[in-house]
């Protein structure tokens, strides 16, 4: 099992930029594939970004893709998500969640094994 963690969340204007961070305890870090989701008020929860062993095999939600950067520090067991350029619809509770590297990847909400309690980001304009 692994536990997740987030930090990082706040409230900004658009066009300012925020960092989070999600760090994991339990087992090895490396062995997960490790994704952000996000979930507005009143909407379900989507995708937004995930990361497997390394750069090669990252992807991005559409509304995401170009302003916000995934990566990960195996040593330290965290996985970052860059969000610059943000929008006020990026306002959302944002989560961290894992599933084991050789399950695959996935960007599907019910794939995910592993989630945080969740970070919120504001985005006023």
């Amino acid at each position: 099992q692994v536990q997740l963690v987030e930090s990082g969340g706040g409230a900004v204007q658009a066009g300012e930029f925020l960092r989070l961070s999600c760090t994991a305890s339990g087992r090895a870090f490396s062995t997960y594939a490790m994704a952000w989701f996000r979930q507005a008020l009143g909407k379900e929860r989507e995708f937004v970004a995930r990361i497997g062993w390394g750069v090669d095999h990252i992807s991005y939600a559409d509304s995401v893709k170009g302003r916000f950067t995934i990566t990960r520090d195996n040593a330290r067991s965290t996985v970052y998500l860059q969000m610059n350029s943000l929008k006020p619809e990026d306002t959302a509770v944002y989560y961290c969640a894992a599933r084991p590297l050789f399950a695959g990847l996935r960007s599907d909400v019910d794939s995910y094994d592993y989630w945080g309690p969740g970070t919120r980001v504001t985005v006023s304009s």
